[in-house]
């Protein structure tokens, strides 16, 4: 199914800019959200395997493949993302204020790396408007992304004034919810990994009394010690369950391109693509040396096969979320990954998904 989308689709999408598909995606989803459309991709996805299921945080994940927050942003088309066979979606990142974008172009194809440099900078339509779109019941476990607004501010309490308005505005829409505190792409240089910031923003959002599990979603960029910190201030709130790891790459000078400098010396943006998996994989493999078992992890960066997935599962990852693999290799990539996993799982003589992530535990124990 993937080899299709790679000879004969892909050709023809790559003609267009990315921006420009990415639009094109978001108006075919709308289509097939609604019957018969949305039966046709079924019959073509469909694939669910009862070794994939698993019951964490109160909510039920048909399989552990999600799409990441980033593509469909402002929550348009989450029954075709449950259609063409993920088993969650994260909708966002939105902001407390809606934000037209940085200045396009928003993306631009590392094409030899398989990646993307990402610069829509927070683009979306705000908060409120996402809370007035969403209408349960949902055909998927839907989690909500929220981040600063991207502008600069002029203190550190008007940062996380807007961050908690954000977030009280889509209070109890999603059946998660995620904190971004590493958007690459913004205004104000400030990040909210800073242990320091982090405190405060988590003391202020315990006081909304978020019902929810929450994530924070953090960067590859993150050394031992801010990691270790991080995790002590994640710890003193009950109401986070886990993180997200990680977020796009921002500093370039660590990734080996193949794709030619001229194509995007002068691009601003994070890099996505299995660019930055083993920056990933190592970010997340610290988290959870220091979590001790504490927090729920979803893996994300550079998923574009069930080797990565499971890599990443391996690695302590209880489910994982992924877009660029998707758009180079096509929506059937959902249902391979999918399959593989399963056929991973028989290699190894498991017979669920969940001892993948134990065995992994255990093994590393001294």
């Amino acid at each position: 199914m993937t080899f299709l989308y790679e000879r004969c689709i892909r050709p023809a999408l790559f003609l267009f800019s990315p921006d420009r598909v990415h639009l094109m995606a978001l108006r075919i989803g709308k289509l097939f959200s609604f019957p018969p459309f949305a039966w046709l991709f079924r019959l073509i996805y469909h694939y669910e395997h009862p070794a994939l299921k698993q019951e964490l945080l109160g909510l039920t994940f048909s399989n552990p493949i999600g799409l990441s927050a980033g593509f469909d942003k402002d929550g348009e088309i989450p029954s075709a993302i449950r259609a063409v066979g993920f088993g969650f979606e994260e909708v966002g990142s939105v902001t407390a204020e809606p934000y037209a974008g940085n200045t396009p172009p928003w993306a631009t194809r590392l094409v030899q790396d398989e990646g993307l440099i990402v610069n829509y900078g927070l683009k979306n339509k705000g908060a409120a408007a996402l809370r007035k779109r969403l209408r349960r019941p949902y055909p998927l476990v839907l989690g909500v992304s929220v981040a600063k607004t991207n502008k600069r501010f002029a203190s550190e309490r008007e940062m996380i004034d807007d961050w908690t308005r954000g977030i009280a505005a889509v209070q109890g829409c999603g059946d998660y919810l995620t904190i971004n505190l590493s958007c690459p792409n913004t205004h104000d240089p400030c990040t909210f990994q800073d242990p320091r910031l982090l405190e405060k923003l988590l003391a202020a959002v315990a006081k909304l009394h978020i019902q929810e599990p929450v994530f924070l979603k953090v960067g590859p960029d993150n050394d031992e010690q801010t990691i270790k910190r991080i995790i002590a201030v994640a710890k003193r709130h009950s109401y986070v369950k886990g993180f997200i790891i990680s977020n796009l790459a921002k500093d370039r000078s660590k990734l080996s391109l193949k794709t030619p400098k001229s194509v995007f010396a002068h691009r601003p943006g994070g890099v996505s693509g299995p660019v930055m998996k083993s920056r990933a994989l190592t970010t997340l493999r610290l988290f959870r040396k220091h979590s001790h078992g504490r927090f729920i992890f979803i893996g994300c960066g550079g998923i574009s096969s069930a080797e990565d997935a499971y890599e990443y599962i391996e690695a302590g990852a209880s489910l994982v979320q992924l877009i660029t693999g998707m758009i180079f290799h096509g929506p059937g990539l959902i249902k391979e990954i999918k399959k593989g996993l399963v056929r991973l799982l028989e290699r190894d003589g498991l017979s669920h998904i969940s001892e993948v992530v134990r065995k992994e535990k255990k093994s590393t124990m001294p």
